[in-house]
C-alpha cells in the first residue's frame, strides 16, 4: 500500500537512548498483559500484534534511564492504554455507540481512588482490573497532590474519548484551535508527562506545579508527542479506522490543501511547539524557581523533570520509526529548495523567522476581510452620559497627565479618548444596563485600555523586567479580598484606576468571589509580563501559545470570571469546569481575539513596533501576506463561531442531563450564553465604530516613530524631561532637596514635586517598591493631581467593603465582559 505522503524531515536535537532493561520489560510486559486477559481471549489483540508493537520498546528509548522494576511499572501502563485505545475503537468508536461508551467510561474513576487505593470495585473487564493493578503499584511512591493530578490526566485520556467519538458519528472535523486544545486532553501525552515524574524520581512541588512555565512544559511536550503520532498514524486513521481526528486530516480540510503540504504543516508546528518547550525550559523556568524559593533539591526534581519530557520526545520519536503500528517508510529524495527547506527544518532554522521581524514595519491600508456575525447588535439608552462620565472619571484618575517614564506628552489626550469611545463598547455589550452599570463597564474598558497602551510604552522601550515585574506585582495590593484591606496610596494613574474601580467592582461580592475575580485579574496583569518577554526576546510567538495567551492578554478570563460570578449561586462550580463550558468560553474569546488582532494590525505592527498580534503570528507561521493572514484569522473567527453554535445546540442538553438541572438552571446558562452572544457581537461593533485603527486615528498617536512630526516636537521636552529627572535623582540622593518639595520646571513648564529614587517596600501596606519607568527613573510617591501639577503623597488608603449581599444588579451586569482593548 502506497503512502499518501511522504514524511517530511522532524526536528530531534537530541538523539534518543535505549534502556537496557528492554529485554526484562519485554519479557514482563507480555506476562502482565496474558494475566490482565488482554491477549489470548481478548478479542483485541493477539500475541502477534502485541509483539509487532512491541511496547516495551517505545517505554525504554522514552525512559532511558529507568531501573528494571520502574521500566515493567511504566511498560505494564502503556500496554494498558493502548489496549485501552483499540478496545474503545471496536466496541464503541466502530459501533457509534454513545450510551454505551459513557456508562464504560464512567466506571473507570472508581479504580483511581486518592489516598486509599484499596477503596476500589471489583472489576468486570480487563480494562478495569488492569488499572485497578496499575494503580495500587504506582501511587504508594508519590504524594497525594500528585495522585490528583495523575488522575485528572487519566480522567481526561479516558472521558474525552466521547469527544471523538462523537465527531466520528457526526463526520465532523475540528478546527485547528479546538483540535489542538482537545487533542491535548484524549491524546495521552499529559498523562505520560505525569508518569516521567515517577519514572524519573522526580516529582515537581506542588506549589510551582500549576504555574505557567511548568503548564508550558507539559503542554508543549504533549502537543508535541500528538502531533508527531498524526503524522505517522494518518493512513492507519484515515483509511482503516475511519478517524476523523487527526491534525494533518484538521489542516488539510480547513486549509484546503493536499495531505504532503498538511503533513509538512503539522510538522512545521510540532518544531514550534518543541522549541517553544526549549525556550520556556531556559528563560521562564529558571525564574519561576527564583521566584518560588525552591530549594537546590526541588530545583533539580524540576530540571531532571524536564530532561525526561526531552528523553521522551526523542525516545518516542524512535518508537514510531521502528513500529508496525505506523507509516514509516522512506523519505523525500531529491534536492533542490524543497530539500533545503527540509533540511533546515530538521535542524530547527525555522525558528529565525520568529525574531527576524522588523519594528515598524509600513503595512499601509489593508481590505477587511468579511467577518460572520449573526447575532444583532443593540445599544444601551445611556450611551452619551456614559462618555462624558467617563471622560471626567478619567481626567480624574490622571490619564492625561505626564507619568513618569513616558516622556513628552502623556499617553491619552481626551481628544484621543472621545475618539476611542469605550461606552460604546459598553453600551453594545450591556445594552440593558442601568446608567450606573453602564459606567462602571465603561470605566473598566477604559481603565484596562490606558494600561494596555502604557505598558509596552514603557517597558518595551525601557526592557527592564524587574521593574515591569514590580509594577505588576504593585498593582494586585490594590485588589483586596478581606473585608478591609489596606491599600497604598496611588502612586501612578493605573493604581488609582484600579484603587476606585476595585471597590465598587468587588465591594457586593464574598470573599471567595472576591478571590476568584482577584485571580482572573491577576492572570491579565501577570499576561504583560508574557508579552514582555516576547519583546525582550524579539520574538514572534509560537501560535500555541498565543492563542492561549492571547485569552488572558485581551481580558477574557476575567470577563467569564465576572459572569460566572454572577450566577454562581444557581449553578454549581463545577458546571464551569466541564469541556462545554470551557468549549463555550473559549470559543467566543477567541473569536473576540482575533477580531481585536485585524483591526489592530496595521496600528500595532506599523505605528506602534509591536510583536504579539495574531495576524502576525498566522503571517509568519505560514509564511503569506497580511492581507492572506487575515483572511486564515477571520476563517478561524467563523469556525470558533460555528463551534459556538454547535456547542450551545448539540452539547448544552446533554449537560443539562448530566448534572440534573432544574428549569432556573437552564435559564441560567441559557442567559449566560446569550451574555457571550452580546460579547462578541458588542466587541465586532465597537471596533467598526471607534476611532482607534483608522488611518486619520493613526496618525494622531502621539508616541509612534511613524509619526514624524509629532515625534519631532516632543523630542525636546523629552531630553528635558530626563536631564531634570536625572538632577532630581542626584538633589535627592545628596540630600539638598527632600523628597515631595517643590522645584522650579523649565520655562512656561509647571513646578514639580521631587520623588525618592524608589518608593520604599516598607511603604504603606508593606507594599514592594514602587517601578521604575522607561528611563529608570521611579514612580514619584506622590499621586499626579488634574491639570498634571503633583500633590503631596497620600497616606495609605484603608478600604472597607460592604458585606457580602450578593452580587447586587451593578456587579452582575458589570462590565467585564469586556477585555481591554488594543
Amino acid at each position: 500500500m502506497s503512502q499518501p505522503f511522504t514524511l517530511p524531515e522532524f526536528y530531534v536535537p537530541h538523539p534518543a537512548r535505549l534502556n537496557p532493561q528492554l529485554e526484562r520489560a519485554r519479557t514482563h510486559s507480555k506476562a502482565w498483559a496474558r494475566e490482565m486477559e488482554m491477549i489470548e481471549g481478548s478479542g483485541i489483540w493477539d500475541e502477534a500484534d502485541f509483539d509487532n508493537h512491541d511496547y516495551a520498546l517505545l517505554c525504554a528509548y522514552t525512559h532511558p534511564d529507568a531501573d528494571g522494576p520502574e521500566l515493567d511499572l511504566i511498560t505494564d501502563w502503556y500496554v494498558w492504554v493502548f489496549f485501552f485505545d483499540d478496545h474503545f475503537l471496536e466496541l464503541y468508536k466502530k459501533t457509534r455507540d454513545q450510551a454505551g461508551a459513557k456508562a464504560y467510561l464512567d466506571r473507570l474513576p472508581e479504580f483511581m481512588p486518592v489516598g486509599d487505593p484499596s477503596s476500589m470495585p471489583e472489576p468486570t473487564n480487563a480494562i478495569e482490573a488492569g488499572l485497578a493493578d496499575l494503580w495500587r503499584r504506582t501511587v504508594p511512591a508519590m504524594s497525594t497532590d500528585w495522585q490528583r493530578r495523575f488522575r485528572q490526566s487519566t480522567e481526561h485520556l479516558l472521558v474525552e474519548c466521547v469527544w471523538e467519538l462523537s465527531n466520528i458519528s457526526d463526520g465532523r472535523t475540528a478546527n485547528p484551535i479546538e483540535y489542538v486544545e482537545m487533542r491535548r486532553k484524549v491524546g495521552g501525552a499529559p498523562w505520560s508527562a505525569d508518569l516521567v515524574e515517577h519514572a524519573v524520581a522526580a516529582e515537581v512541588p506542588a506549589r510551582v506545579a500549576g504555574t505557567r512555565p511548568l503548564r508550558v512544559l507539559k503542554d508543549t511536550f504533549s502537543d508535541a508527542v500528538h502531533l508527531r503520532n498524526d503524522i505517522f498514524s494518518y493512513q492507519r486513521e484515515t483509511e482503516s479506522e475511519g478517524e476523523v481526528n487527526n491534525c494533518v486530516l484538521v489542516f488539510e480540510r480547513f486549509f484546503e490543501i493536499t495531505p504532503q503540504a498538511a503533513a509538512d504543516a503539522v510538522n512545521d508546528l510540532l518544531t514550534s511547539r518543541l522549541q517553544q518547550f526549549e525556550n520556556t525550559a531556559l528563560t521562564e523556568v529558571p525564574m519561576v524557581a527564583a521566584a518560588h524559593g525552591l530549594t537546590p533539591a526541588e530545583a533539580s526534581a524540576v530540571a531532571r523533570y524536564a530532561k525526561g519530557l526531552q528523553d521522551w520526545q526523542s525516545g518516542g520519536h524512535e518508537w514510531h520509526l521502528r513500529s508496525s503500528r505506523y507509516m514509516n517508510k522512506g523519505s523525500r529524495p531529491g534536492l533542490g529548495m524543497s530539500a533545503a527547506r527540509r533540511f533546515g527544518s530538521a535542524l530547527g532554522a525555522g525558528r529565525i523567522k520568529q525574531h527576524t521581524h522588523a519594528h515598524h514595519t509600513p503595512v499601509g491600508e489593508l481590505p477587511m476581510p468579511d467577518f460572520r456575525m449573526p447575532y444583532p447588535l443593540r445599544t444601551s439608552p445611556h450611551l452619551d452620559r456614559s462618555r462624558e462620565s467617563t471622560v471626567a472619571w478619567s481626567r480624574a484618575m490622571g490619564f492625561f497627565d505626564p507619568v513618569a517614564g513616558v516622556p513628552g506628552p502623556p499617553v491619552w489626550t481626551e481628544d484621543l479618548l472621545r475618539g476611542f469611545d469605550f461606552p460604546l463598547c459598553a453600551a453594545h455589550i450591556n445594552w440593558d444596563a442601568s446608567a450606573e452599570q453602564l459606567d462602571v463597564s465603561s470605566h473598566w474598558l477604559t481603565w484596562g485600555t490606558y494600561a494596555d497602551d502604557y505598558f509596552p510604552l514603557v517597558f518595551n522601550r525601557s526592557r527592564d523586567y524587574a521593574a515591569a515585574t514590580a509594577h505588576v506585582e504593585r498593582l494586585k495590593l490594590f485588589m483586596p479580598v478581606d473585608g478591609a484591606l489596606s491599600m497604598p496610596a496611588p502612586a501612578h494613574p493605573l493604581e488609582a484606576g484600579l484603587a476606585d474601580l476595585w471597590p465598587r467592582t468587588a465591594g457586593p461580592m464574598s470573599p471567595d468571589q472576591r478571590a476568584r475575580f482577584r485571580h482572573a485579574v491577576a492572570d491579565m496583569l501577570d499576561s504583560w509580563l508574557w508579552e514582555l518577554q516576547n519583546h525582550l526576546q524579539h520574538r514572534i510567538a509560537d501560535p500555541v501559545d498565543y492563542v492561549e495567551m492571547r485569552r488572558r492578554t485581551f481580558g477574557s478570563e476575567l470577563t467569564m470570571s465576572l459572569c460566572r460570578i454572577k450566577h454562581g449561586a444557581l449553578l454549581p462550580p463545577e458546571i464551569y469546569r466541564t469541556r462545554t463550558m470551557r468549549g463555550l468560553d473559549n470559543s467566543a474569546a477567541d473569536y473576540a481575539c482575533l477580531a481585536n488582532d485585524v483591526f489592530s494590525y496595521r496600528k500595532e505592527i506599523e505605528f506602534e513596533g509591536e510583536l504579539n498580534n495574531g495576524v502576525l503570528v498566522i503571517e509568519r507561521f505560514l509564511e503569506i501576506t497580511p492581507t492572506e493572514a487575515m483572511r486564515v484569522a477571520a476563517d478561524l473567527m467563523a469556525a470558533r463561531l460555528q463551534q459556538f453554535e454547535r456547542i450551545a445546540r448539540d452539547e448544552l442538553p446533554i449537560l443539562y442531563q448530566d448534572f440534573d438541572l432544574k428549569p432556573d438552571g437552564i435559564t441560567t446558562i441559557q442567559r449566560y450564553v446569550q451574555e457571550l452572544r452580546d460579547w462578541m457581537a458588542g466587541v465586532l461593533g465597537w471596533h467598526r465604530g471607534t476611532h482607534r485603527y483608522g488611518e486619520a486615528d493613526l496618525r494622531k498617536l502621539p508616541h509612534s516613530p511613524r509619526n514624524v512630526v509629532g515625534l519631532a516636537a516632543s523630542r525636546p521636552a523629552a531630553a528635558r524631561s530626563v536631564a531634570a529627572r536625572s538632577a532630581v535623582r542626584s538633589a535627592v540622593r545628596s540630600g539638598a532637596v527632600r523628597p515631595g518639595s517643590r522645584l522650579p520646571g523649565p520655562a512656561g513648564v509647571p513646578g514639580r514635586a521631587a520623588s525618592a529614587p524608589r518608593v520604599s517596600a516598607a511603604g504603606a501596606a508593606g507594599g514592594p517598591a514602587a517601578v521604575g519607568g522607561a528611563t529608570g527613573a521611579p514612580v514619584p510617591a506622590t499621586v499626579p493631581a488634574t491639570g498634571g501639577v503633583a500633590a503631596p503623597a497620600a497616606p495609605a488608603l484603608t478600604v472597607t467593603l460592604p458585606a457580602p449581599a450578593g452580587l447586587g444588579t451593578g456587579a452582575a451586569r458589570l462590565f467585564a465582559r469586556t477585555p481591554a482593548s488594543h
